[in-house]
């Protein structure tokens, strides 16, 4: 399978951890944080340069000029959201963003107030939104709705929350939910949450963290209000790197949605002007705050221009099929003992595995394949998560995991 792969060649793209104590890296933790690029190391060594050489003649003579920075990515982040480059921006942080879009598009408005989350969110979703609803005046403890796996599942369904909707979307003024579910690894039908939230006449925002670069994307035609997400985990830019946004083009022109301003949000033919009125930038730019941090972003034009070469429609065929032949092996090998609780036909990159024998405690497991350099990720209370990243993992890689749990799990 690894010979017959076109997209083999781009692991050598990558720097892979190398081996401790005779042992070879088994990396999977691409969920968490995503490897580094070889071009990164190149990019930010040129920005460095660049500011060695020129100090701040850089914004305008840099290799890459610091001023429109952020428009080098726009045609890789379209390509990878789906969306349309006035509808994207590279910027500030996850939750900096998240709150950002909140402010525009969180209006509690007489009785639809409420905003509807689902259970397992991600804690820091959880924090932005229920601050939101007490900056606003509102109540987490009445104000704040959740989609809930039914009991002894983990997995989100559709029909329990329409049975939300249809008993509450007349309160709700936002829905806010992820592409990907953190936890369990669950794909989301983004499209059909977006007209969910249409029919009940509230706006919804996705955080696509778990998503974008994991799954193909189509924003633009979904037609999500906004959507936030990071790209230090499937996009490979490095630790605490900038996140980006996305505004449907319905809202760009409309003066009426209020936003917080910051001066790289003015156009920029007139911004060093440094006039007192302020006139928006083109599309999604506008919600800018600062002008971008060039060594946190130069990463991600490397992994973007990777993204762009590998494709990722293809990049999905072959995740399919690697986490298909790891469900494979691990139902040959562990049936039983080991389950997946990612759904079969909603997974990504990431199968999130329970030890089930009640004789093998799954922290003993994970601590196990820690030693024996397996480098996957544990979330409380029992699951381990394991994501074979079609850039860098090879089907080998998916062998030798199994061939390493089933020490684990033995030992």
């Amino acid at each position: 399978m690894d010979a017959a792969d076109p997209l083999r060649s781009f692991r050598d793209e990558f720097n892979l951890p190398g081996p401790r104590n005779g042992s070879s890296c088994i990396y999977l933790c691409g969920n968490s944080l995503g490897l580094q690029p070889k071009l990164a190391v190149q990019f930010v060594d040129d920005e460095l340069e660049d500011w060695g050489k020129l100090g701040v003649l850089g914004h305008a003579h840099a290799r890459r000029p610091w001023l429109p920075y952020h428009r080098l990515a726009t045609d890789g982040i379209a390509e990878l959201a789906g969306a349309r480059g006035r509808e994207v921006v590279g910027m500030n942080t996850l939750t900096v963003n998240l709150h950002l879009m909140m402010s525009s598009f969180y209006r509690p408005m007489r009785e639809r107030r409420k905003i509807l989350i689902e259970s397992l969110a991600f804690p820091s979703d959880r924090y932005a939104v229920t601050s939101q609803l007490r900056l606003h005046g509102g109540d987490p403890r009445t104000d704040l709705i959740e989609w809930s796996p039914r009991s002894g599942e983990t997995e989100l369904r559709a029909s329990d929350l329409g049975t939300l909707l249809t008993d509450h979307g007349h309160e709700i003024a936002l829905m806010l939910l992820p592409g990907v579910q953190y936890y369990s690894g669950q794909v989301l039908d983004m499209p059909e949450l977006c007209r969910m939230a249409r029919d009940a006449g509230c706006r919804i925002g996705l955080d696509l963290a778990h998503a974008i670069g994991n799954v193909p994307l189509e924003l633009h035609d979904w037609g999500p209000d906004f959507a936030v997400w990071c790209s230090y985990k499937y996009l490979n830019a490095g630790p605490g790197a900038i996140g980006g946004v996305f505004v449907h083009e319905r809202h760009l022109r409309d003066v009426a949605t209020p936003r917080l301003l910051g001066w790289w949000g003015h156009e920029e033919a007139s911004r060093f002007a440094m006039a007192a009125t302020f006139t928006p930038a083109e599309g999604v730019e506008q919600w800018q705050l600062s002008n971008p941090p060039i060594l946190s972003f130069a990463p991600l034009l490397a992994s973007l221009q990777v993204f762009h070469s590998a494709g990722m429609h293809r990049l999905r065929t072959k995740s399919v099929r690697l986490t298909s032949y790891l469900a494979e092996l691990l139902q040959h090998r562990f049936a039983g003992r080991v389950v997946p609780i990612t759904p079969e036909n909603a997974r990504g990159c990431q199968l999130s595995l329970q030890v089930v024998d009640p004789a093998i405690p799954a922290r003993r497991v994970f601590d196990s394949l820690e030693q024996q350099y397996v480098i996957a990720d544990w979330r409380e209370p029992d699951v381990i998560r394991v994501a074979p990243v079609p850039l860098y993992n090879r089907f080998a890689d998916v062998h030798e995991f199994v061939q390493r749990l089933g020490i684990a799990l033995d030992g």
